[in-house]
Parts: structure tokens; C-alpha cells; sequence
């Protein structure tokens, strides 16, 4: 294997100025690459060029570089096809083209109907003592079913968590109710966007009659418009998928398969229609073998988030150590550097961005305030194990950093 085989470049999602974690510490962690966003900004309005100046350069002076944006959002109504649909669309790329006139190229988006990621506990108890995020299937069937009160949510649950869910809901606390509903509703790290339970229920509307078919639909008209100014302006583009990579509260999710990230490349056959691999969202299917997955779409693939889940029966996941759920990182990551080497004998040497991701609350960080699944020292454990997997299997396949 030659010495000028590419390397993955290891990066830390940083939330801004407002983020507990000092871009100084991010760089001591090992990484030489930020990845973040302009959450100031509002959804659907036009990233400004001095906006993406100014904090291309603050990250710069703290020596590290702006390596990917995660994410650019995209606004419900080019969601839903609807209201100012266009005006948006007009408005992602511009910011595509003004954030490539500042030299910043890897655009991480996703196309989840109102939720984000969404867990039912972001301070679930592990056996040593450290806090992770969790999706329990019960606890998301209650929020569902009896504090939401959504109109045939009895549809989307089997009958044994339907049984549970009721049978939990009478024995928990009027706070555990308020805390659940807090946690699934929570807006995204960065950002003020935490919705009340009306202000979700009047957004849920307009998706009764937007079925997974009707969406993706919706996300190939996108596709249309934002790809080629991406092509024009040299931006990859990468979706990350959905999260938990099942429909949830009525919400279809078209980002969570094999079959699904097939039929996003197709719709616009194009390097720069590519996808974030995340094999903490991916992972959470049952149905998806990752190596298998990455091997296929390896080549489309421009960032990394390399977490892990414990996958459970009944459809529950929580975020485990980056080495130890159910997904077998190794061979990912073996799959990894089978396509660095394929680029590398194309010519192509450019290292693929890589963060860790969902660490765990642990040791001193206990005592300090995170946003929800971003504490420093979860994920710098995280990164060092990375680090040392990817080392450890070059070594055997006889490279050398």
C-alpha cells in the first residue's frame, strides 16, 4: 500500500461561539477539522459571505480548518413542496455558492420531516455510571399515543408495545410525562427551535398527506435544483440519514436502507449528490449490513459519522461506546480504507472527513452542561479509539501515516 494513500481527517462538530467546548480543547482532542453551521442564521435564509468569513476565520486562528457544514437546513416548506418552496430553493444555493467562494465544500444536510434525531433520554444510565442518549420504543409509543393523542398512532405500534405503553404511562410521574415530551420535541443542538406539543401538532398537519412516496418526490425536486449549482461551484453535497431510520409520530423517513440511498444517487447521478455515512443512524436498522452498505456506496460517500448503537428486540437503541455496539466497527472501517485506496489509485488523495459522534457523559463532564449527545470527553474517547483502529488496521495492511 503506498505512503500517499489517503488518510481520514479528523474532525469535531463544533457549535459556535455559544458552545461550551473551546475550539483550543477541540484541537488538543487530535482533530485538525471543524465541522459546524451558522445556527444564527434562520432557516431558509441566505448564509452571507462575511457571516462565513468571519467564522471560517476565527476557526483558522485557533489552527484548525472548517472542514465540513453540517448543516445547511433545509426549510419545511421545500419539505412539503409548498408555500415559498421556490424562494427557498433560490436561497440554498446561493449559500451553496457563497459558502464555495470562502473555500468551504462538504455540505452535510438531511431531509427529516420537523424532527431531527430524536430520542426519548438524553441522560440514560449506563453500568459504569456515564449518561447516554436513548430511543426506547415504549417510551416513544407513550409520547405517541397518549401524550400527542395522534389520530391512528395506535396503527404504527404492535400491540405487545401498545400493551406496555399504557401500562408505563399510568405508572410514571406527571414530571416524567413533561420530561419525556421535552426531550422528544428538543430543537436541535445550536439552535432555539424546541417546539410545544401544539406547535408540533399544527406542524405535524400538512404531513397527513405526505406520504414516503410523495417525499421523495419532494427531495428529487430539491436535488434538481441544488445539484447542479453544487456541480458548478464544486460542493459535495451529502444527506445524512434519517434518525432513527424509521417513520416516527406519522413522519415518513425515505434516508434509512440500502434501497433508500439507491434511489436518492439515481434520482441525480452526480459526485456531487453524494451521502454522509453514519453508522450510528444506519445502524440502528436491523436490515442494514454497514460494510456491506459502505462498499456499495463508498465512492459517493463524503463524511463520516463514526458512532455506534446497541440495537434491542423491540425496535429501542441507545448510543454505546464507538467501538462496542452493534454494528462491528472494524469491518467498517476495514471498508473505509479499501475505498481511500481505490481514490488514491484514481488520483483522488484527499482525505475523507471523519467526526465521532454522540459520545457519552463521563467523568468530569458529568458535572458541566452539554448540548444533548455533544460532551468533550465521551467523544474524545471516541476519536482516540477511531484513531487507533484505523491505525491499527493500516499497520496490518503494512501503511504508514
Amino acid at each position: 500500500m503506498a505512503e500517499h494513500t489517503p488518510w481520514l481527517e479528523q474532525t469535531w462538530r463544533w457549535f459556535g461561539p455559544s458552545d461550551p467546548i473551546p475550539l483550543q480543547h477541540i484541537r488538543q482532542a487530535g482533530a485538525t477539522g471543524v465541522v459546524t453551521a451558522l445556527h444564527h442564521i434562520l432557516n431558509g435564509a441566505v448564509w452571507p459571505v462575511e457571516e462565513i468569513r468571519k467564522r471560517k476565520a476565527e476557526i483558522e486562528r485557533a489552527g484548525l480548518c472548517w472542514s465540513v457544514v453540517e448543516s445547511v437546513p433545509v426549510h419545511e416548506d421545500i419539505k412539503q413542496s409548498t408555500g415559498n418552496a421556490a424562494g427557498y430553493l433560490v436561497n440554498y444555493g446561493q449559500s451553496l455558492r457563497n459558502l464555495a467562494m470562502c473555500g468551504v465544500r462538504v455540505v452535510c444536510y438531511n431531509f427529516m420531516p420537523l424532527l431531527d434525531w430524536t430520542r426519548t433520554q438524553t441522560a440514560w444510565l449506563l453500568p459504569d455510571g456515564a449518561e447516554a442518549l436513548r430511543f426506547d420504543a415504549v417510551d416513544a409509543a407513550i409520547f405517541d399515543l397518549h401524550i400527542l393523542q395522534r389520530q391512528d398512532a395506535e396503527k404504527d405500534h404492535s400491540p405487545e408495545i401498545h400493551r406496555h405503553a399504557a401500562k408505563r404511562f399510568e405508572q410514571i410521574s406527571a414530571a416524567q410525562k413533561e420530561e419525556l415530551m421535552r426531550t422528544i420535541l428538543l430543537g436541535l443542538p445550536g439552535t432555539v427551535d424546541n417546539m410545544t406539543l401544539d406547535e408540533f401538532r399544527e406542524k405535524l398537519r400538512p404531513y397527513a398527506d405526505i406520504d414516503s412516496a410523495r417525499l421523495r418526490e419532494n427531495h428529487a425536486a430539491f436535488l434538481r435544483h441544488v445539484v447542479p449549482i453544487a456541480e458548478d461551484c464544486g460542493v459535495a453535497l451529502c444527506i445524512h440519514p434519517d434518525d432513527p431510520p424509521f417513520p416516527i409520530f406519522g413522519l415518513p423517513r425515505i434516508v434509512g436502507t440500502a434501497d433508500d440511498l439507491a434511489s436518492i444517487l439515481a434520482a441525480i447521478d452526480s459526485p456531487a449528490n453524494g451521502i454522509t455515512f453514519c453508522t450510528g443512524s444506519l445502524g440502528a436498522h436491523p436490515a442494514n449490513d454497514l460494510p456491506v452498505m459502505f462498499r456499495r456506496f463508498g465512492s459517493r460517500v463524503h463524511f463520516l459519522h463514526l458512532r455506534n448503537v446497541r440495537r434491542e428486540a423491540d425496535g429501542s437503541f441507545f448510543e454505546a461506546g464507538h467501538l462496542e455496539g452493534s454494528t462491528d466497527m472494524a469491518a467498517v472501517m476495514e471498508a473505509i480504507i479499501e475505498e481511500l485506496d481505490a481514490r488514491a489509485a484514481r488520483g483522488d488523495r484527499k482525505p475523507l472527513p471523519m467526526r465521532p459522534d454522540h459520545g457519552h457523559r463521563m467523568l468530569g463532564d458529568l458535572q458541566h452542561s452539554f448540548y444533548a449527545g455533544y460532551s468533550a470527553i465521551g467523544r474524545l474517547r471516541g476519536l482516540a479509539e477511531l484513531r487507533g483502529l484505523e491505525r491499527g488496521l493500516r499497520h496490518n495492511l503494512g501503511a504508514r501515516p
